[in-house]
């Protein structure tokens, strides 16, 4: 038993060393959380979403094969008909992975309101990414 107890407690002391002179070998390197592009934003930091807002102003305008879309611009997001409405649904399905986010900077940017009944399917499709 007393056998037990000493490697026990030798274990300890080389584990309490190796630590010490690997801290001190090493040091402590604090974790700084670096800013990340705009591709990065998560919508859960409302500074990040408008640094990345006032950002995409400043360049030009990204389109995604919408440019009949820019006859919309100004349109209240509740008054497409069904025809309109499939027009943004067809653009917003042959999105490839990744891009509705941007896609929807671009149709802000451009003053484009999304058709109220498609905002829950982008929202959706913008949180699986």
């Amino acid at each position: 038993m007393i056998y037990l107890v000493a490697a026990i407690i030798i274990l300890g002391i080389i584990a309490a060393t190796v630590g010490f002179i690997s801290q001190k070998k090493y040091g402590e390197t604090p974790i700084v959380k670096s800013e990340g592009d705009c591709s990065s934003c998560d919508g859960t930091s409302d500074k990040c979403e408008q640094v990345c807002m006032m950002e995409a102003s400043t360049r030009d305008i990204e389109y995604y094969d919408d440019e009949e879309l820019d006859r919309y611009k100004g349109r209240q997001a509740d008054s497409y008909t069904d025809e309109e409405v499939e027009e943004f649904a067809d653009v917003l399905y042959t999105l490839r992975k990744g891009e509705a986010e941007g896609w929807n900077r671009s149709l802000i940017l451009r003053g484009i309101n999304i058709p109220d009944r498609l905002k829950d399917e982008l929202i959706m499709i913008i949180d699986e990414k």
